[in-house]
């Protein structure tokens, strides 16, 4: 009976951040620094990475996806707000708010894989060194990437049909700069418990899921890290590690806050902002912590500028 009566409205109003009038502009150019950053600064890391041989190995294949991954998540959501606050056209299709939904929880959901997967990755290079070459074989390494991305692919289907079979009838403001589907859910004039449940039962084993993943992965590198006899070999093997451990914790504290905490859709102006982290921020710092943390990547990057000619 829900879909007979589903009064189809054509459009939503984007409404977050729409009380700061004065700070539209402000916001308009930071979102259009941070995206022009996210791309150049993953493209470079991709560069990097392509055009190294040494740095052919399965910790860089993951390093290159997620790359490519950040440029699609920021892309889905970062240029459309810059545009929103510029011009202060809010209003997004019903079409344009799914397909931005879909894919928002489809580069979401992946990363998180993602980084379960390059946990494991690290966690087989330091705690299991001698069977790396076999375990982490490339046929492993694609399985995994494509395994993400499936994953990223049934959660996002879930999400979306579960919030667009909801009936909206004339509230269309979303308090919220993008297609969240929290924000989505609370516009609907239909009972929504069913789509809370769903989004719990289904975000909640991800998020667990991913995350147990990792600080178990983590927990098991740290032990192993902390027997090894040398200083060297300890810092050696830290060093490979910490750039991917302040990710994690940036990715999964601001998702932890955002989706695992009762009431967390209930306080618009907070979710705004901490989602700004990370759909935003994330993507865009996640080079430079790759980079600046890696004396590989470093040490890559010297090479290329020498070969163009901008060091002697």
């Amino acid at each position: 009976a829900k879909m007979e009566n589903h009064t189809r409205i054509s459009e939503f109003i984007l409404v977050g951040f729409k009380s700061h009038p004065g700070s539209q502009v402000l916001l308009s150019v930071l979102f259009s620094t941070m995206y022009i950053v996210t791309v150049v600064g993953n493209i470079c890391m991709i560069l990097i990475i392509r055009t190294d041989p040494k740095l052919h190995t399965p910790m860089y294949f993951f390093l290159e996806n997620l790359s490519t991954l950040d440029i699609c998540y920021s892309s889905v959501i970062t240029p459309r707000a810059a545009l929103a606050f510029l011009l202060g056209r809010r209003s997004i299709s019903y079409a344009g708010c799914a397909s931005q939904m879909f894919f928002f929880s489809l580069f979401g959901t992946t990363e998180a894989f993602f980084l379960a997967v390059m946990a494991y990755d690290r966690f087989t290079a330091i705690c299991k060194p001698l069977l790396y070459q076999v375990i982490m074989s490339r046929r492993l390494c694609v399985l995994m990437v494509v395994g993400s991305y499936l994953s990223g692919c049934i959660n996002c289907t879930i999400q979306t049909g579960f919030t667009f079979s909801l009936s909206f009838c004339g509230h269309r403001e979303i308090n919220h700069f993008f297609c969240e589907v929290a924000a989505v859910i609370h516009t609907s004039c239909s009972n929504t418990l069913v789509n809370e449940l769903v989004m719990l039962a289904v975000c909640g084993p991800i998020i667990v899921g991913t995350a147990l993943v990792v600080f178990v992965s983590y927990g098991y590198i740290i032990i192993t890290i902390i027997q090894m006899p040398s200083a060297e070999s300890r810092h050696k093997a830290f060093s490979t590690c910490s750039s991917h451990m302040v990710t994690i914790c940036l990715f999964f504290g601001t998702v932890f806050v955002m989706y695992a905490q009762p009431g967390a859709a209930s306080s618009p102006s907070k979710s705004n902002i901490i989602s700004i982290f990370y759909t935003v921020v994330i993507p865009m710092l996640n080079p430079f912590i790759y980079t600046l943390r890696n004396r590989q990547v470093k040490g890559a990057l010297k090479k290329q500028l020498k070969r163009k000619g901008f060091f002697k």
